[in-house]
């Protein structure tokens, strides 16, 4: 699984006890999206930025961008043995070569996942 028990713990309680209370402020609609603002609404782009820039200062640390958080991600799932391919659907990539690239990942586990997914390989 690409997240942890206590991520997995975290969603849970915001899935069951605080995105219900949030989705209500939005008309009462449900318009099926994971991560609500305070409004009700879906967070966007800029919401997620601003959190993570808030957090940062917080902490005292440089911020992070939504950017450095899905090449995180990617990376560490390649790293972690994830599939190519399956990284590519997460990150909603229409070629392997942009995950690729994206990535960072060594050209010879690249070049062994590439040629272990690709249809053509």
């Amino acid at each position: 699984m690409p997240i942890g028990d206590p991520a997995v713990e975290a969603l849970r309680d915001y899935v069951s006890a605080s995105r219900p209370l949030l989705a209500e402020r939005h008309d009462g609609r449900d318009e099926g999206f994971a991560f609500l603002n305070s409004r009700g609404r879906p967070i966007g782009p800029r919401s997620v930025r601003s959190t993570l820039e808030r957090y940062a200062r917080a902490d005292g640390i440089s911020p992070a961008n939504p950017h450095a958080l899905r090449h995180s991600f990617a990376t560490h799932l390649l790293d972690g043995g994830a599939d190519l391919r399956a990284v590519q659907e997460l990150l909603g990539h229409e070629s392997l070569v942009t995950t690729q690239i994206y990535t960072h990942v060594s050209l010879d586990r690249l070049r062994t996942a590439y040629e272990q997914s690709h249809p053509r390989a």
